[in-house]
């Protein structure tokens, strides 16, 4: 059985980033294939990974409520759902990609998304690690689209602003009785380190020990360009700090 990691936080704390860097390290630790999984309907994963998506889920939603109806004989409505996200798939060396895209539009997408849901999940039992970079809302978690998930990493820059919105994610899951396993808290993009005031309200909220993931100059370098994330080197002072939280909540082997 694989295991399910998700990425949340606010808007602009480096989700993406941090989706991308603990793909990378996933893929070089050669533990299995990886897919990952863009919940954001802005669609940043393709580019941090060097990839670029073609259709998405919510494409095929569009196009599979049109064509359900005039499928070839003997062609059942999940099989055509199935057939499709298969091919909505991007491919790379040691791990795929899906695009969830777009959420529903106006009119009643019940049964497409019920279908889909279980196309995803059924196609993220073939992996060793499904990777979730989650929309900052987190609609595919709180609509138990993504299943239950193994490690929930929870995002903020150093504010307190960044902080309360990880706590109401760590409150919905209880409130929804969400399947998660281990949460993890990481402060993103830190220049001089962290207050002991902001650890404090870290701890008041019944968060976790938080890890740090400093500002990493080669890591805005390459976004600035447009090039891939992921190419950032080994010297890469977030990329090690990715690599030691990861290694310490078991992701990774020692």
């Amino acid at each position: 059985m694989g295991r399910t990691i998700a990425v949340t936080g606010k808007g602009g704390v480096g989700k993406t980033t941090l989706t991308a860097l603990m793909i990378r390290l996933l893929v070089e630790s050669k533990q299995g294939a990886v897919l990952a999984v863009d919940a954001d309907p802005n669609l940043n994963l393709d580019a941090a990974l060097g990839l670029t998506v073609t259709d998405t889920v919510g494409d095929l939603r569009e196009d599979g409520l049109e064509r359900v109806q005039s499928l070839p004989g003997g062609m059942a409505k999940a099989e055509f759902l199935q057939l499709r996200v298969q091919q909505a798939l991007v491919e790379s060396e040691g791990f795929d990609l899906l695009a969830m895209g777009r959420p529903e539009g106006p009119g009643c997408y019940c049964f497409a998304n019920s279908i889909l849901r279980a196309c995803v999940d059924k196609i993220g039992k073939q992996y060793a690690y499904v990777v979730i970079d989650c929309e900052a809302g987190l609609e595919h978690l709180s609509r138990r689209t993504a299943g239950d998930v193994d490690a929930l990493f929870l995002l903020s820059d150093p504010s307190l602003r960044s902080l309360e919105t990880a706590a109401r994610v760590m409150r919905l899951i209880e409130e929804l009785h969400t399947g998660v396993g281990e949460r993890v808290l990481a402060f993103t993009r830190v220049v001089d380190g962290i207050s002991d005031e902001l650890r404090a309200a870290a701890s008041d909220r019944g968060l976790p020990k938080p890890f740090i993931i400093p500002e990493d100059a080669e890591l805005r370098n390459l976004d600035m360009q447009g090039k891939p994330l992921v190419d950032v080197s080994q010297s890469s002072t977030a990329l090690a700090a990715v690599r030691t939280m990861m290694t310490e909540t078991g992701l990774l082997p020692r």
